[in-house]
């Protein structure tokens, strides 16, 4: 049996570039003439595990015994940075940013959450840009959270998703005139005062730049990693690289580069035009030695989906956007899962008591 777990170890070493894979996550048991394989995933599979059964199946055949696989989602915690605490009822937090405005963050954020969900995993997002949140008309949500104990509030779920955003609290068309202090109180608020509910994976959509609300998340947040999304054109990548630089600088490691409205496709003629220019986000990421997660293109439907509050990867009629996404989801969740595990949180705390 030790050759069999082995065996299993090395084909998604080999074939899913992953973390070596852990013993404990493989339980083998032989029933007369049947093998039973359980199999624990740290990212999510669920377009994958065909291929997986495929691959195992053909590598047991030598065995000549029937074979019986099951997979099962069983996210891990990963480390943080130092001197953080974890967030209680969440394993991951993935930061979504952009060194500037209008390269399509909040969006890209918004179908990443829903991606992830799709493919198996529990999933929340939080909106940090206090001043210009876009979250609730994304998810086409208008209520207030609810709070059942006068001092925190439970997540709004829209489309599989647990949500919060300071939108859900003010009126839709009062702005926000806050200096720097209370928006970063505001955020820890709306993070910490949340019951989230056994998350994966928490998204948080970052407002652009790097500024008080990227300097409260990179000293008081536990974040497992960033995502930065840039358009092709020079004018975004200069700012993409500073926010790769801001997370470098506070220890949050980079997860990936994703590339949105890289190219326009016209609806008529299938005409592909470069209209921001073309290479320039796997320019930025071989620059930094960090993965060009995905290209999204430039669809005017996408636009349309979000501004209805029905999300493009809700909608059965765009496929194709549908796997870009969920290919960049386990990308993701993939590189997330090769960050060593948190195990601070498992142990008890010692509190010495003198007599």
């Amino acid at each position: 049996m030790e050759k069999i777990k082995d065996l299993i170890e090395k084909i998604f070493d080999e074939e899913n570039q992953i973390y070596p894979f852990k013993r404990k996550y493989i339980s083998l048991s032989e029933n007369n003439n049947e093998i039973d394989v359980k199999i624990d995933l740290g990212f999510v599979f669920k377009r994958l595990e065909e291929k997986y059964k495929k691959i195992i199946f053909k590598t047991l055949e030598p065995t000549k015994k029937s074979v019986k696989i099951d997979f099962k989602l069983n996210v891990a915690s990963h480390q943080t940075q130092t001197g953080t605490q974890s967030l209680k009822n969440v394993k991951n937090i993935i930061a979504v940013a952009s060194g500037k405005g209008g390269v399509g963050k909040s969006t890209v954020a918004c179908n990443l959450a829903i991606a992830l969900n799709k493919l198996g995993a529990r999933v929340g997002i939080l909106d940090a840009d206090i001043y210009g949140p876009s979250q609730p008309k994304m998810f086409g949500v208008s209520s207030k959270p609810e709070s059942k104990d006068g001092k925190s509030m439970e997540p709004i779920e829209a489309h599989g998703i647990q949500t919060m955003s300071i939108g859900y609290l003010i009126d839709i068309d009062t702005p926000v005139v806050w200096r720097g202090p209370m928006v970063t109180n505001t955020l820890q608020q709306l993070l910490g005062e949340t019951n989230w509910k056994d998350l994966d994976y928490l998204i948080i959509d970052l407002p652009p730049g790097t500024g008080d609300t990227q300097l409260t998340l990179a000293q008081k947040v536990p974040v497992t990693g960033s995502v930065i999304v840039t358009t092709p054109q020079d004018i975004s990548l200069i700012d993409a690289q500073k926010g790769i630089g801001m997370f470098n600088k506070v220890n949050i490691p980079n997860i990936g580069l994703i590339e949105n409205m890289a190219v326009y496709e016209c609806p008529n003629c299938g005409h592909h035009e470069h209209i921001f220019g073309s290479g320039g986000g796997e320019r930025l990421a071989k620059k930094n030695n960090i993965e060009l997660l995905g290209s999204i293109p430039l669809k005017a439907h996408i636009q349309e989906d979000m501004d209805s509050g029905v999300p493009t990867l809700i909608k059965d009629n765009h496929i194709e956007i549908h796997g870009e996404f969920f290919s960049i989801a386990e990308k993701v969740s993939i590189r997330v899962a090769q960050i060593k595990e948190n195990f601070k949180d498992r142990f008890p705390k010692i509190v010495i008591q003198n007599n």
